[in-house]
């Protein structure tokens, strides 16, 4: 009898496991809303299953995914930088600058992702330097970034119309746009690196609990900054795809795109208190993004709308997330109380 017991709680707690399983997997659910979503929009409107529409979504989130992949890595830390359209505004400046002034484009390039790895360099290391939250000290730096950038271009555009375009224009095949190309370079980076690599497994033990992984040997610190590196190399590779697709750069050239990239993080399963997330849900959360302002556009719906859309986005998935949290909890604690049960037996 007390065998059959012991069979029939374990077949419970496989089942109860599975079923917490596939609640987590907040990227399953993603899948299944924009299957769902798309066949509403075709049902209302054919075109957007056109080739042209599909690839146009594509195109137009290829540099919020690869400023999200690099977002990817800090949320998951623990960290967050909201200076991230500033310093895409700053670096996507200088990199005008000097292809106006006549200098190569590869070198242009090379220093404004230089130029976007210091930027969020400096972010991480006085956040370390004075035990403050990222979250303050890239606040802190919005104003330096877009300061540096206003008083290097006096304001005014910096335009590179016909110098620079290959990327933004380039399609594979005629169809697939070389910029979306990039950001899926940047997410396969990513997911390499966090699945694969000690950095990766050291990123998520940081989020988990800083003191813990301190205390297992981990360099916190180190860690932190190399993420916030990473990040900056993405920042300056979402900058030059900008820039080539706009042919343009001013201060507030990416501004705003940082609370997107963070909206696209939470929407894909990474909270913000860090230790857990997959760049999956990062993918489809900017999928998902992308294709909710494109029906939202071809259904005409008002801009304004279109932001109060996105808000509830976050909020949705901000919620899943504390309720997939909570069965969880839930479920260790029915455990504890089953194996104290037993033992006291």
């Amino acid at each position: 009898m007390k065998n059959s017991e012991i069979s029939s709680d374990k077949q419970v707690r496989t089942l109860a496991k599975r079923r917490v399983g596939l609640f987590k997997n907040t990227w399953f659910f993603l899948l299944a809303v924009l299957i769902g979503l798309s066949i509403l929009t075709t049902l209302v409107n054919p075109r957007f299953l056109t080739t042209s529409n599909l690839m146009n979504i594509l195109d137009q989130i290829a540099v919020l995914g690869i400023v999200s992949a690099g977002m990817t890595l800090l949320i998951i830390s623990g960290e967050i930088d909201i200076s991230v359209g500033a310093n895409i505004g700053l670096t996507s400046c200088v990199m005008a600058m000097m292809i106006r002034g006549g200098q190569n484009i590869f070198l242009a390039i090379m220093v404004g992702i230089a130029l976007a790895v210091l930027n969020s360099t400096l972010v991480g290391v006085t956040s370390i330097l004075f035990k403050a939250p990222s979250f303050i000290t890239s606040l802190a730096f919005i104003s330096v970034f877009t300061g540096t950038a206003l008083a290097l271009t006096r304001g005014a555009f910096q335009t590179i119309y016909g110098q620079f375009e290959t990327i933004g224009v380039q399609r594979f095949w005629g169809i697939l746009p070389l910029s979306f190309l990039i950001s899926i370079i940047a997410y396969i980076a990513i997911h390499f690196l966090l699945t694969y690599t000690k950095l990766g497994r050291r990123t998520y033990a940081i989020g988990s609990n800083p003191s813990a992984a301190h205390l297992s040997g981990i360099s916190v610190n180190k860690a932190k900054l190399t993420n916030f590196m990473l990040s900056g190399a993405c920042i300056g590779v979402a900058a030059m795809v900008l820039l080539s697709r706009i042919g343009a750069a001013q201060p507030s050239t990416g501004m705003g795109i940082e609370l997107r990239a963070i909206g696209a993080v939470v929407i894909g399963g990474s909270p913000l208190m860090g230790g857990k997330g997959k760049i999956i849900g990062t993918v489809l959360g900017v999928l998902l993004i992308g294709v909710i302002s494109n029906v939202l556009n071809m259904l005409r719906v008002s801009p304004y709308f279109q932001q109060v859309t996105f808000g509830a986005l976050i909020l949705g998935a901000l919620a899943v997330s504390v309720l997939s949290t909570y069965r969880k909890r839930s479920y260790v604690r029915k455990t504890k109380d089953v194996k104290q049960k037993g033992g006291s037996e």
